[in-house]
């Protein structure tokens, strides 16, 4: 605190709470918004009066001696900030120093806003993402072809997948910040797969499950049909990979309203085995 004059009058009684609007409002750009409440107390310096006692209790202590004239006053952010556990410790708020000038004696003030500068808006976007996160959104839960199963060139492999929510959806979850809340919703809407011999397909659904009675036809909906066998590739088998596109639609539901999208990947990966058809004689 800075005393500005040799001696101490009195000290003012105290606690004061208003809002920076009406205290002090216009000395600084940022208190002149009306969200920052102050918690002050002052001290009123000014000259000793030896007629009328001793340490300063004479008649014009602790009064302003200026005839009632509004004071001139500056305020400023205080440099440092107060320490945690120190008196003027704000939580985090930022605290102001106030100085006003009383005819040439002085007056100060320390007061707290209520408010942080004002924070950035929040993205709902990144909010959204937050939501994703908590879905869990795995990579394809695969069927079809099977690690341990063996399967020949020129027959049809049939490819599908198992559906759960965090394998294929639908997923939703919802996430808070900011007073902005979104709720997302995750599908899966294709799955490619790298067959690896070198072929890509592309399917827009979970795929068609086998069934013994579908003999040697093709899958309707995602197959494929190996030429090569993978006899020569590492361990012997195909390294298959399945990436599936999860779409994510998400709302606003809490601060305004608004819609978007995210899109998001997952992979897993198989090895095949592709063999040969022996024909015994």
């Amino acid at each position: 605190m800075l005393i500005r004059h040799s001696t101490v009058a009195a000290l003012a009684s105290a606690l004061v709470v208003a809002s920076a609007a009406t205290a002090h409002a216009g000395d600084d750009p940022d208190i002149d918004k009306g969200n920052c409440d102050l918690l002050s107390f002052c001290v009123g310096v000014g000259t000793q009066d030896k007629s009328d006692g001793q340490n300063g209790q004479g008649s014009n202590a602790g009064q302003d001696t200026t005839g009632g004239a509004a004071p001139d006053c500056t305020s400023q952010a205080m440099d440092p900030q107060p320490p945690p556990g120190s008196t003027y410790y704000q939580d985090g708020k930022t605290v102001y120093e106030y100085v006003c000038d009383v005819d040439g004696d002085g007056l100060v003030e320390i007061g707290a806003g209520a408010d942080q500068d004002a924070a950035p808006p929040v993205d709902p976007a990144v909010v959204a993402q937050q939501a994703v996160d908590k879905m869990k959104l795995a990579g394809p839960d695969v069927a079809s072809p099977r690690a341990a199963g063996k399967y020949t060139v020129g027959v049809p492999v049939w490819m599908w997948v198992n559906q759960s929510a965090t394998t294929y959806g639908p997923n939703s979850a919802s996430a808070t910040a900011g007073g902005v809340t979104v709720t997302a919703t995750a599908r899966v809407s294709k799955i490619v797969w790298q067959m690896g011999d070198g072929a890509t397909v592309t399917c827009t659904g979970p795929g068609t499950a086998y069934q013994a009675s579908d003999g040697m036809a093709k899958s309707p909906t995602c197959g494929h049909v190996y030429s090569t066998t993978s006899a020569h590739e590492p361990g012997g088998k195909f390294a298959l990979s399945a990436t599936s596109t999860w779409t994510i639609n998400w709302q606003i539901t809490g601060g305004g309203g608004g819609t978007g999208q995210l899109i998001e990947k997952r992979q897993s990966q198989i090895p095949v085995a592709i063999g040969e058809l022996q024909v015994v004689r």
